[in-house]
């Protein structure tokens, strides 16, 4: 973030300021990510992780009202990550970086949550497909939304969102 900050985009930030800020050789560096792409997906992953464990407890999913929690949260999220870091024209080339980084997390969160409530009762698969359309039904409204927030309230587009959600997951919910 300090780097961010002072060099007011994404795109300037190399991967020499990256290890002289962490204080670590370039070797070490690639040693743990392929190049500048795979740290910021990473970096993205737990900034977002992190929003998560803040406000699910144990970054788990229970009941409607913790959905309705996470998608909240995404939106929230994707605004403040908008007006940070996806502010300038050279950003704007890594959300999709950022938002795929998201979707797994999201994809991830959801599939743990649809088998325990399904508990078998309907296949693998179904469960996996259910998981997969709503993270990316869920990211992408919440995309579309914080490119331009000002035009409906976060918690209008999470109650119309949850509502959708919702009768998606009825053929997976046991």
């Amino acid at each position: 973030m300090e780097l961010l900050e002072h060099k007011k985009n994404i795109y300037s930030i190399s991967v020499q300021d990256i290890t002289d800020r962490a204080t670590v050789n370039r070797a070490t560096f690639y040693a743990h990510f392929e190049d500048k792409y795979a740290f910021l997906e990473c970096w993205m992953k737990e900034k977002f992780q992190r929003k998560l464990a803040e406000t699910l407890p144990n970054s788990s999913i229970s009941n409607m009202s913790s959905l309705r929690t996470l998608i909240l949260t995404i939106f929230e999220f994707l605004a403040l990550t908008r007006q940070y870091m996806i502010r300038t024209p050279e950003n704007s080339q890594y959300e999709p970086l950022f938002e795929i980084a998201m979707q797994k997390e999201l994809y991830q969160l959801l599939l743990k949550w649809l088998i325990e409530e399904s508990n078998g009762s309907v296949s693998r698969e179904l469960v996996e497909s259910t998981a997969l359309v709503i993270s990316w039904g869920i990211l992408g409204t919440a995309v579309q939304w914080s490119r331009n927030p000002q035009n409906r309230r976060a918690e209008d587009m999470v109650r119309d969102v949850l509502v959708i959600v919702a009768a998606g997951l009825a053929p997976v919910m046991a």
